[in-house]
């Protein structure tokens, strides 16, 4: 089973929003459609009702990076135990859309779509793959972008856990803004030095 793959469902769903900017991209069906990537067949069944089921499924997901950022391994935890039990998954057999070199199936476990709705469905795959990355990585592998404003979740799978940031971009505003910190500092420095080293003028001396 894959699980690996389903872990980026929850980062998906959670980065629909910008909480420090007030932006939200999770306002429709179509946008709620699109999370499902390739699996169109589970995007389908998707209705008005899901978008704010899914906003409220975000935002529990949201509370698990948080905790998990803040270093709360116990309450991150136990958010993500209760999304696994209000949504749980449905491993099935399937093959048919891989063949080996053969070209007979290549029976493998993948998680089977929610019969009840769209939003138990995607809440179960994500609940799932973010539980599997838990387990296998640590709860301190689950992160949110340290570049402010910006505070999207990301998952760590560096070899050293070094990752602060969500992307490339958000890591390179980051360095750019920490290295014209650091000039301002050392020209301020300068510019004190520089005063601290002019002669003082009495009044005799006028």
């Amino acid at each position: 089973m894959e699980l690996a793959y389903y872990s980026d469902y929850a980062v998906r769903l959670v980065n629909t929003e910008e909480p420090a900017r007030n932006k939200d991209a999770l306002t429709s069906v179509e946008a709620v459609r699109e999370l499902f990537g390739a699996n169109q067949q589970a995007a389908r069944r998707t209705t008005d009702a899901d978008v704010t089921r899914f906003r409220s499924v975000r935002a529990r997901l949201r509370a698990v990076f948080e905790a998990a950022d803040g270093g709360d391994e116990t309450l991150a935890v136990d958010l993500l135990n209760s999304l696994l039990l209000e949504f749980p998954v449905s491993p099935q057999i399937s093959g048919h859309d891989v063949r080996d070199e053969d070209g007979r199936p290549d029976w493998h476990m993948h998680l089977a779509d929610h019969p009840s709705n769209a939003t138990a469905g995607y809440a179960a795959i994500a609940a799932m793959g973010l539980a599997f990355h838990l387990t296998s990585h640590g709860v301190d592998r689950l992160g949110l972008c340290e570049a402010a404003p910006c505070r999207n979740a990301y998952l760590d799978t560096s070899t050293n856990r070094s990752r602060r940031y969500c992307s490339d971009r958000c890591a390179t505003r980051a360095n750019v803004a920490a290295y014209r910190a650091r000039k301002r500092v050392e020209a301020d420095r300068t510019g004190l030095s520089a005063e601290a080293a002019q002669p003082s003028t009495s009044v005799t001396d006028r």
